[in-house]
């Protein structure tokens, strides 16, 4: 179904999956101009909820920008979709800084997706060169996060 372009929150995306979930639906797909959200239930081996988020313009293919984060090799990229966040709560430090040294363990950022904290870890040691996305921006799967030196 096409809309006009309404700005979703995570708690709205929330609030469709539990809709979804009481529902005799089985799946539910919206499109806007700027990005497609399906979601869909019974679909995991836990019989729960499921989202799959895709960018406008990006097709089937991996979004360009996700692309050329992939192609990095010093990149550390976003492993899922939703809103990037530099410290554990406001007004914490930051996870990382440019200039700190990291291991595979170490956790770089939060991925809040549909309200779920997801912590993002280095996955290699290196030395932060640069943090690449802005505190609370919403990012793509793929998209890159950390520059590692």
């Amino acid at each position: 179904m096409m809309t006009d372009d309404i700005p979703l929150t995570h708690e709205d995306i929330a609030e469709i999956a539990e809709i979804l979930e009481k529902s005799g639906y089985r799946e539910l797909d919206l499109s806007t101009r700027r990005f497609r959200l399906r979601v869909a239930k019974g679909v995991d081996a836990q019989g729960g909820v499921t989202q799959e988020w895709q960018w406008a313009g990006s097709g089937p293919e991996v979004s360009t920008e996700a692309s050329a984060a992939v192609v990095d090799p010093n990149a550390i990229c976003s492993p899922l979709p939703g809103t990037f966040y530099h410290a554990p709560q406001p007004g914490a430090p930051p996870f990382v800084q440019p200039g700190d040294e990291v291991g595979p363990e170490t956790v770089i950022g939060i991925v809040e997706t549909m309200k779920l904290m997801n912590p993002v870890h280095a996955g290699r040691s290196g030395t932060i060169a640069a943090i690449v996305v802005a505190n609370g921006t919403l990012v793509a799967k793929g998209e890159a996060l950390v520059r590692l030196t």
